[in-house]
């Protein structure tokens, strides 16, 4: 069963937090409002732990009294800290224990849903004033740091940070950092404070944060205080999520999931058949897969390709070299990386011993940079096979 096929005796509730910002209010609101144009017939209400009406229990009862008695409630927040994990479902189990005869469910947190994800790289994408992502090395000259809430649930904070490797990767930044308006470390001010110090003459900042309110405000006022200290450095605010359509898609699979019930948990190995069916992955021989070799036959002639695009001498333990070709195999390879020449990553590992074939992947431009660049050091990277 699904959202878009639940009984007449069945009903939605979206919980929040509250704040004393009527504008937090107002935008929470907005949340049914969607749900119910993308399923007229749904019955939808949303409420509020504190400072804001209606509480929890009011939209409980409205629910109620249009004849619902099986209630999928989930939670209108981004992380799961104290409030999802404890208070929310604390007031649905008491209101579900005063009435006989009712069933509630409760849900997961937003969290970091493909569609939130997506939901935050658009708001990322609009204060630089695109609709897309650019080519790869476009950023590479931009920070962006992004504005966690912040709790004392250190699970929840590492999220935010997860959230923001994530978006940095996918969009291709020069660096990122993660900043928290409040509870945690490091603090906005802080945090902006230590950033400008990387040199970097342009930074996106972007709260990820589903509403506004006191704690945007002082967000954004921090950026201004900032940027008038550093005038040399151009600040960009990208705006909340609001209830934009991807939000709006992350609750109703949020939903489907309450009512369809706890998901199995897949072991890794009926995960990976699963994910084979569908075609997301391949079947490689990989470097754990022993290949004896007779007489220490340095041949490489395993029983596929992995090719690296360069050449150069390799030498193995027993001392036999030999020259890495356009088709040399390893037994492993590295998957494509689209930030291979990032100036902060692997090809500062060049002329380190970086594995060769990771080495394939540099244009021969980066490697005569880098090795310009630190003439001091071996030239030559190693592969060895175990």
């Amino acid at each position: 069963m699904a959202i878009s096929n639940l009984k007449e005796d069945a009903g939605i509730i979206i919980c929040g937090h509250g704040s004393r910002a009527k504008i937090a209010e107002q935008e929470f609101s907005l949340l049914a409002k969607g749900l119910r144009e993308r399923f007229p017939d749904l019955k939808v209400e949303y409420g509020f732990l504190e400072y804001s009406a209606p509480n929890i229990h009011m939209a409980l009862d409205r629910l109620v009294e249009q004849g619902v008695k099986n209630i999928y409630a989930v939670p209108g927040m981004l992380f799961a800290a104290t409030h999802a994990q404890n208070d929310i479902p604390s007031v649905l189990t008491t209101y579900m224990e005063k009435h006989p005869g009712l069933t509630i469910e409760y849900g997961k947190e937003l969290g970091l849903h493909d569609e939130m994800i997506n939901a935050f790289q658009a708001r990322v994408l609009e204060a630089m004033g695109l609709s897309e992502i650019p080519p790869t090395g476009d950023l590479y000259d931009t920070m962006l740091v992004v504005v966690g809430r912040g709790t004392s649930v250190t699970e929840a904070n590492a999220e935010a940070c997860k959230l923001t490797r994530i978006v940095c990767e996918n969009l291709g930044f020069g660096w990122s950092e993660t900043v928290y308006s409040g509870v945690t470390f490091p603090s906005v001010g802080r945090g902006l404070e230590m950033a400008v110090k990387l040199g970097y003459k342009k930074i996106v900042v972007a709260p990820y944060f589903l509403f506004g309110g006191k704690l945007i405000d002082r967000i954004y006022a921090y950026v201004d205080k900032v940027a008038t200290e550093n005038p040399d450095i151009s600040f960009l605010k990208a705006d909340y999520l609001r209830d934009q359509s991807h939000v709006i898609n992350t609750f109703v699979e949020r939903i489907n999931q309450t009512i369809a019930g706890p998901a199995p948990i897949l072991s890794l190995m009926e995960d990976f058949k699963q994910r084979l069916a569908r075609g997301e992955v391949d079947v490689h021989h990989h470097h754990a897969e022993y290949q004896p070799d007779a007489e220490h036959d340095h041949s490489h002639s395993y029983d596929h390709d992995h090719n690296h695009g360069h050449s150069h001498s390799h030498t193995h333990d027993h001392d036999h070299s030999h020259s890495i070709g356009h088709s040399n195999d390893h037994g492993h390879h590295h998957a494509p990386y689209k930030h291979i020449g990032h100036p902060n990553g692997p090809r500062t590992m060049i002329n380190e011993n970086v594995c060769c074939c990771f080495m394939g992947q540099f244009p021969q431009h980066i490697i005569d940079e880098e090795k310009a660049s630190k003439p001091e050091l071996p030239g030559t990277p190693s592969c060895k096979k175990n």
